[in-house]
């Protein structure tokens, strides 16, 4: 009988402990899964508003700031719950240094990217938009994000390169500029007239209204090859308009030299066949 009262005191001493827990932590549990959950719903909100406010002015900016801010203010806010909760808010600092370098040393060349993306916003080499030619894609930026920035190629392709790479190797932006010059090459035969063959490639020029008059267009003997001289072409266009005049010009100036009599050589090699002399001895 002893033992039966003795295990039901301490079955009642159990249950009044735990009875004083929940009466102690439940509404410390309650409040802390209430902020935790409003917590994140005012952070989803905030970065909306920071979306909406800074899109328009900086899109570049604007989505790296949004997942930054979104996650500095989430670990902020898991720190605050588990200090609502009772757990030691310095041994929960440590302990979230502790694995935050263990991460990191696992994660080194997402932390090279994460400094890239800074370093990409900071000197702004190419913005949301802008043509670049990076690892050896040619493509307009789509985004730019906290590791990778995302370009989408003319051929319909989408490419997502590192930020450490694109910090750290040499990009051409093609779009920074309103205009460029477009570079051709057109050979003609050694035997036509280089003074009527200029003349025919200015009267191209001159009609197509892409070309622009300043700075004046360059058309000079560039080389002599093999089998032609080989004539420069330098006009000037908008960069909008760079590639359609580079292949209507091609078509049109080669249209122009066939009913002009001007030749555009191919490659030829003349090959003499020497005949030798038998063995006298045979």
């Amino acid at each position: 009988m002893e033992d039966l009262f003795g295990a039901s005191g301490r079955a009642s001493e159990w249950i009044d402990m735990a009875v004083e827990m929940v009466m102690a932590y439940a509404p410390k549990v309650v409040l802390a899964i209430v902020t935790l959950v409003v917590g994140l719903w005012l952070i989803k909100r905030l970065v909306h508003i920071m979306d909406v406010k800074l899109g328009p002015k900086d899109p570049s900016l604007n989505k790296f700031l949004c997942g930054l801010i979104s996650i500095i203010l989430k670990i902020m806010l898991l720190i605050s719950v588990a200090s609502m909760v009772g757990i030691a808010t310095t041994s929960f600092i440590a302990v979230i240094g502790a694995a935050g370098l263990a991460i990191g040393l696992a994660l080194q060349g997402s932390l090279a990217n994460f400094a890239g993306g800074v370093l990409i916003l900071i000197f702004k080499p190419f913005r949301v938009g802008d043509t670049i030619e990076a690892e050896g894609f040619l493509g307009a930026v789509a985004e730019i994000n906290i590791l990778y920035t995302i370009v989408n190629t003319f051929d319909n392709r989408r490419v997502v390169v590192p930020n450490g790479n694109l910090s750290n190797a040499t990009l051409v932006n093609v779009s920074i500029y309103d205009t460029r010059r477009c570079d051709m090459t057109f050979g003609i035969h050694y035997d036509d007239d280089i003074d009527k063959a200029r003349a025919v490639i200015k009267r191209c020029l001159d009609e197509d209204d892409r070309i622009l008059p300043e700075p004046e267009p360059r058309i000079s003997v560039g080389s002599l090859g093999d089998n032609s001289v080989n004539i420069i072409v330098r006009p000037w266009t908008k960069t909008d308009d760079l590639w359609p005049v580079y292949w209507d010009m091609h078509e049109k100036i080669k249209k122009a030299f066939d009913k002009e009599g001007i030749t555009i050589p191919f490659p030829q090699r003349d090959i003499h066949v020497y005949q030798q002399p038998g063995n006298p001895e045979k």
